[in-house]
C-alpha cells in the first residue's frame, strides 16, 4: 500500500552508493541543460525569464516521485510554454502582473485536470489527440515557436498582431528598418557553439557553454548599454509632442478600461433584474465604451510603432548629459558618440523625466534572488471559466509528450511504465509547481535523453536537478544579468528544430491518405489561426473524430470467396468469382445504432443483384458488440430476408453478442442451428440446400475436401 501512494519508495531496494553517485551525477547534467533552457521557455510563455528557474524548482522532483518513470525530466518545454502564452495573451499582457497570475492558476488548474484523469484510470482520453493530428500540431508549432523569437535575434520589438504570421511580417519590416548587429552577432555566435559542440563533443554540455561565453562577452562588451534621459535631450519638437500624445492616449486607457469593467457588472445586474430596457441601456452604454477603447488601443498602437521606428544619434554635452538628435539631423561638425539610440517603448505611461533609452542590446537583466514564496493562487471564476478549454487541452497535450518520452525511454530500459500513475506525477508536479509561483510543466525530450544517456538509474537524479536548481537561485542569480535575449531565442530555436518532423506527414499518408491529409489540415490550420492554437487542434480532433465516425456508420461489408491458398478472402480486392447460391458476407464492426441501416442496405443490395440467391451467411467474427438497434435490425432483416425465399445463417458469434441475442429471444427466431462457429461449417451447413437445383454447380466457396 505505501508504494501505491509513494512509488519513490521502489528506488532504495538495492540502491547503493554506486547508484547515487550516478544518479548525482545525472541530476547535475541535466540541470546544466535545464537552467538556461528553463529561462528561454518562460519568456516564450510569456513570463519573465526567472519564472523558468521556479517552474524548474519543484515540479521536476514532484513529477519524478510521483509518476512512474525513472528517468523522465519534468520542467518547462516549448509547446507547452507556447500554449500559455497563447492561452493567456487575450486576457492580459505578456509579463504583467495580470499574466504571471492567470500562468500560475493555469498550472493549478492543469495538474487538477491531470490528477483527476489519473485517479480515475481514464489516462485513456489522452487517445483523443491522435497521432496525426499530433503531428501535425508539433511540426507547426516548432515553425511558429522558432519564428516567434526573430525579433530577438534581430533586437527589434513589434507589437503582436492578430495573426502570427502579419506579427513576422511586421518584424521582417522592423529588422529592414533597422537590426541591432551585436544582438544578431550574439544570437549567430549561441548557435555555432551549441551546434559544434554538439557535433565534436556530444557529452559537453553545450547550452551551458554558449551561455557561459554570451555572458562573458556581455559583461566585456558593454552589450547592454541603457541610460535615462529627461525629455528635453531629444533635440526634435515633433518626438517630443509624440511621446506627449502617446502619454495622453495611454492615460486613457486604464480609465476606459474601468468604466468598461463597470458597465458589464451593470449588464449583470440588468439581467439579475429582468428589465429588458434597462439591459437595452447598459448593453449600449458597453458597447459605445468598447468601441472608444478599441480605437484608443489602436491609436496607441500606430504611436508606439512610429515611436520604435525612431532612431537617434547621441552627442555627449560639455556637462556628461546626453544629447539625442534623430539620425540625419545631427548638427554639422560635431562627432556622435557612434551608437544608434532607440527609446524602448511599451504598454505604459513613459516617464518624461527619466527616458529610458537604448545604445545596446537586450540583456536578461536582474534576477530575484532567493526561493519564490510558497502561496495557493487566488481564484477567480470567471478566469477559470475562461481557461478551463485551454487547461484541458494543455493537461492532454504536455502528458501525450510526457507518456511518449517515457514510452521511448522504457522501451529502452525494460521499466513498467503506468500511464495513470504519469498523469498523478504529472498533476502534483503542476498543482504543487504552482504553489511555487510556476506556469504549466511536462515532460521534457532533449532533457529526458540527456537523463537517460548519463545513466539515471532513478528518479532521485530529478531532485538533484530540482536540488542545483535551488542553488542557482540562491547564490548564482547575479550571474545571469548579462546574459542576451538573442541567446535565449537561439536556445529555444535551436532546442525546436528536433520537433520538426517532415517523415510524420509521409508516414501517416502511407498508412492511411486521409491520415496524412489530416495531419497536413492540422498544420496548416495551426499556423494559419496562431496564436490561438488551440483551434488547430480542435480542426484536427473534429476531423479525426469526423473520419472515425464516417468509418463506423459504412463498415466495410465484403463478400467473400475461396482463393487459391482455400483461405476465404475479399472478392473484389481479389478478383475472385462470387457463388450465385450463396453469399459469405462479413460484417467488419460493432453492429450499433449508427451503422444498422448501412448493413440492411448492403444486403438488400445483394439479394436485388443476385437473382439465383438462396442463402446468405452473415460471418460475424468481427462483430464485436451490438446495441438495440442492431439487434433490432437484425429481427427485421431476418424477416424480410426469409419472407422473399432466402435463407439467413451466422457464423463466427462471439461470446458477448451471443448474450445479447439470447436475452432478446433473437436465438430462437435465427434458429439455433443457423448460427456455426467457423465459416467453413457454415458453407458445409448451407451448400446442399443452396445448389439442390443445380446439384454439378461448380461453386467457387467450396473444395472437394471440405464438402465431401
Amino acid at each position: 500500500m505505501l508504494t501505491k501512494f509513494f512509488p519513490f519508495l521502489l528506488w532504495f531496494k538495492d540502491y547503493g552508493v554506486d547508484k547515487f553517485r550516478i544518479d548525482f551525477l545525472a541530476g547535475l547534467t541535466v540541470a546544466l541543460v535545464l537552467i538556461p533552457q528553463s529561462m528561454a521557455y518562460a519568456q516564450l510563455a510569456g513570463m519573465p525569464s526567472y519564472f523558468g528557474l521556479y517552474a524548474s524548482f519543484l515540479p521536476p522532483m514532484i513529477a519524478a516521485l510521483f509518476g512512474s518513470s525513472r528517468q523522465l525530466a519534468t520542467g518547462p518545454v516549448a509547446v507547452v510554454s507556447l500554449m500559455t502564452a497563447a492561452s493567456l495573451e487575450p486576457l492580459a499582457t505578456a509579463g504583467s502582473e495580470g499574466f504571471i497570475a492567470y500562468a500560475i492558476v493555469l498550472a493549478l488548474m492543469v495538474g487538477v485536470f491531470q490528477l483527476s484523469l489519473g485517479i480515475l484510470k481514464l489516462g485513456v482520453v489522452v487517445n483523443f489527440l491522435s497521432h496525426p493530428v499530433v503531428n501535425g500540431f508539433t511540426n507547426a508549432a516548432a515553425i511558429i515557436i522558432a519564428s516567434s523569437q526573430l525579433s530577438k535575434m534581430f533586437g527589434v520589438y513589434v507589437d503582436k498582431s492578430a495573426h502570427h504570421y502579419e506579427t513576422i511580417i511586421n518584424v521582417c519590416k522592423a529588422a529592414v528598418h533597422y537590426t541591432h548587429w551585436p544582438t544578431l552577432f550574439m544570437g549567430v555566435l549561441a548557435f555555432a557553439i551549441m551546434y559544434g559542440l554538439k557535433k565534436v563533443m556530444p557529452k559537453v554540455p553545450n547550452v551551458l557553454v554558449a551561455v557561459a561565453v554570451t555572458i562573458v562577452l556581455s559583461w566585456a562588451m558593454g552589450f547592454e548599454h541603457n541610460t535615462r534621459v529627461d525629455l528635453s535631450a531629444i533635440d526634435s519638437p515633433e518626438v517630443r509632442a509624440q511621446i506627449e500624445f502617446f502619454n495622453g492616449i495611454n492615460a486613457n486607457i486604464p480609465v476606459l478600461s474601468d468604466q468598461r469593467t463597470a458597465q458589464s457588472d451593470g449588464v449583470d445586474e440588468a439581467k439579475k433584474a429582468n428589465d429588458t430596457i434597462l439591459e437595452l441601456d447598459a448593453v449600449h452604454d458597453f458597447n459605445v465604451t468598447a468601441v472608444k477603447l478599441e480605437r484608443l488601443k489602436h491609436e496607441a498602437h500606430i504611436q508606439r510603432e512610429q515611436l520604435r521606428a525612431h532612431l537617434f544619434s547621441g552627442i555627449e554635452q560639455a556637462d556628461g548629459s546626453l544629447k539625442l538628435y534623430l539620425q540625419g539631423q545631427e548638427p554639422q561638425g560635431v562627432e556622435t558618440d557612434g551608437r544608434t539610440w532607440r527609446i524602448k517603448v511599451g504598454n505604459r505611461l513613459l516617464d518624461t523625466t527619466n527616458l529610458l533609452i537604448m545604445g545596446g542590446g537586450a540583456v536578461v537583466s536582474t534576477v530575484p534572488k532567493g526561493l519564490p514564496s510558497l502561496s495557493i493562487p487566488k481564484f477567480d471564476m470567471k478566469i477559470i471559466l475562461r481557461l478551463l478549454p485551454f487547461a484541458a487541452i494543455i493537461s492532454l497535450l504536455g502528458f501525450m509528450e510526457a507518456i511518449s518520452i517515457a514510452k521511448a525511454m522504457a522501451a529502452k530500459t525494460g521499466q513498467r511504465l503506468d500511464p495513470n500513475q504519469e498523469l498523478i506525477g504529472q498533476g502534483l508536479a503542476n498543482i504543487l509547481g504552482a504553489v511555487g509561483k510556476s506556469y504549466p510543466t511536462s515532460g521534457s525530450f532533449s532533457r529526458s535523453a540527456v537523463n537517460l544517456q548519463a545513466g539515471a538509474v532513478t528518479g532521485l537524479s530529478s531532485v538533484f536537478t530540482s536540488l542545483a536548481v535551488v542553488v542557482v537561485l540562491l547564490f548564482f542569480t547575479p550571474l545571469l544579468y548579462h546574459l542576451p535575449q538573442s541567446v535565449l531565442a537561439a536556445v529555444i530555436m535551436m532546442a525546436v528544430i528536433g520537433l520538426v518532423n517532415v517523415s510524420g506527414f509521409i508516414h501517416a499518408w502511407k498508412a492511411q491518405w486521409y491520415d496524412g491529409a489530416i495531419s497536413i489540415i492540422t498544420f496548416l490550420c495551426t499556423l494559419a489561426f496562431a496564436p490561438h492554437l488551440d483551434k488547430g487542434i480542435m480542426v484536427g480532433v473534429a476531423l479525426s473524430l469526423a473520419v472515425f465516425l464516417y468509418k463506423s456508420m459504412r463498415p466495410k461489408v465484403p463478400s467473400l470467396s475461396r482463393f487459391d491458398d482455400d483461405a476465404l478472402r475479399c472478392s473484389v480486392t481479389h478478383g475472385l468469382q462470387e457463388c450465385e447460391y450463396v453469399d459469405l458476407v462479413r460484417f467488419e464492426g460493432p453492429l450499433f445504432f449508427a451503422n444498422a441501416s448501412y448493413l440492411e442496405d448492403q444486403i438488400n443490395e445483394r439479394m436485388t443483384n443476385k437473382k439465383k440467391l438462396r442463402d446468405i451467411i452473415i460471418v460475424s467474427n468481427a462483430i464485436n458488440d451490438i446495441d438495440a438497434s442492431g439487434e433490432e435490425l437484425l429481427s427485421l432483416l431476418i424477416d424480410n430476408v426469409r419472407s422473399a425465399g432466402v435463407d439467413i445463417s451466422f457464423s463466427g458469434v462471439n461470446e458477448s453478442v451471443t448474450k445479447v441475442f439470447e436475452r432478446t429471444h433473437l436465438i430462437e427466431k435465427i434458429g439455433r442451428d443457423h448460427i456455426y462457429t467457423t465459416m467453413e461449417q457454415a458453407i458445409c451447413a448451407v451448400h446442399e440446400h443452396a445448389h439442390q437445383d443445380d446439384p454439378d454447380h461448380q461453386c467457387p466457396l467450396s473444395t472437394t475436401c471440405k464438402l465431401v
